[in-house]
């Protein structure tokens, strides 16, 4: 989905109150404004003032975030579900449209496991080397929505920049499902792979829920007996909930008010009945499970509400001993990369393929 008009925000220069960006940067009579006060428990009363945009993002990355923030806002979260399939396919489809006139790419729709997913391929052919490579993608959409559009929008650019096979899957989501419906249905689809597929010659990526489900799909395999892929990629998506600064700070850099609380996913109708401390929700509750990951990319950026949990994520898979990656992008907000004109997207596309074509088949 473009998760940025989701969000509301000012143009160019967003108004917020950021004190605590500089506290301890100012000489001592300066780091703190008399009208900001700090808590008992560290919480930072904002004043006015500004923050430009990153002087490190590109300029079409600028000219993005000016459209976004002119752009159709998305309904309301807790608004009506079938409004905000509609907004979010009427986004995507569009997307989809502009995506395939950059990268050239077929489509087919097929039931692997008896579960729906478009299968995405390089209009050029595979490549010899990913002959016996297959990626799995899952889309973005809080749990909510995001099937077949989202998916093509996460998965054209893969497929046709890195002469791949790709398999959008249009997993179960709330409310109409819970937890663990979409991990059962990640599983179906792998385990039909794993029927023409060596694990390892098997990567599984998504954006934002659907990297909290790739995560959980790794977790899902181990617990069941099931081999581990070759590798797999959180995109603004982690193993923890969103919690940590971002939580409060992303929300600010993209002109909104900070929220009251985190939005944390085990909230989400999907999550309904499950616990915040169970691995096969969040695998970073466990450094038993995080050992047993694949080698792991992550990719976010500083206006990312999702950005601590990442961070916090890489962490924690460095301490079980994963190869994990980490990429944080200077100005860039929640699956920025879904809109291809910005040289920040072209290098996610990029380093997507790079990352799978260094640890599949090893």
């Amino acid at each position: 989905m473009r998760a940025a008009r989701a969000l509301s925000r000012t143009a160019g220069i967003v108004i917020v109150s950021l004190a605590s960006a500089v506290t301890g940067a100012l000489p001592a009579s300066e780091s703190v404004p008399p009208s900001t006060s700090v808590t008992s428990t560290g919480a930072i009363t904002l004043t006015r003032g500004s923050v430009p945009f990153s002087a490190f993002a590109s300029p079409e990355a600028l000219a993005q975030f000016l459209r976004d923030a002119s752009a159709p806002q998305a309904p309301a979260l807790n608004g009506s579900i079938e409004a905000s399939r509609r907004f979010y396919d009427a986004v995507n489809s569009e997307n989809v449209e502009r995506l395939k006139k950059i990268f050239p790419v077929t489509i087919e729709s097929a039931s692997i496991g008896g579960v729906r997913t478009d299968i995405v391929m390089p209009a050029e052919g595979v490549g010899v080397l990913n002959r016996h490579r297959v990626l799995i993608n899952l889309h973005g959409g809080a749990f909510l929505w995001g099937a077949h559009s989202g998916g093509l929008v996460e998965s054209i650019p893969i497929a046709s920049r890195g002469r791949l096979k790709v398999i959008s899957v249009d997993y179960r989501q709330g409310p109409e499902h819970t937890f663990p419906a979409a991990s059962a249905d990640v599983a179906a689809i792998y385990a039909a792979l794993l029927k023409r597929y060596r694990p390892q010659d098997i990567g599984i990526y998504g954006t934002s829920a659907g990297g909290v489900l790739a995560a959980e799909s790794i977790a899902w395999f181990a617990a069941h007996g099931v081999p581990t892929p070759g590798a797999v990629a959180t995109l603004c998506g982690s193993v923890l909930d969103l919690e940590g600064d971002s939580a409060f700070v992303g929300p600010v850099l993209m002109g909104q008010t900070p929220p009251a609380k985190p939005l944390l996913l085990v909230d989400l109708p999907y999550f309904k009945g499950a616990s915040s401390q169970d691995p096969l929700v969040f695998p970073g509750v466990s450094a038993t499970v995080l050992a047993g990951f694949p080698p792991t990319l992550l990719i976010t950026g500083t206006r990312d509400f999702a950005m601590s949990s990442v961070v916090r994520s890489h962490a924690l898979l460095v301490q079980a001993g994963v190869n994990a990656e980490l990429h944080v992008y200077d100005g860039m907000w929640h699956a920025f990369f879904v809109d291809p004109e910005s040289p920040e997207s072209r290098s996610v596309y990029d380093l997507i393929v790079r990352f799978f074509d260094r640890h599949l088949g090893r």
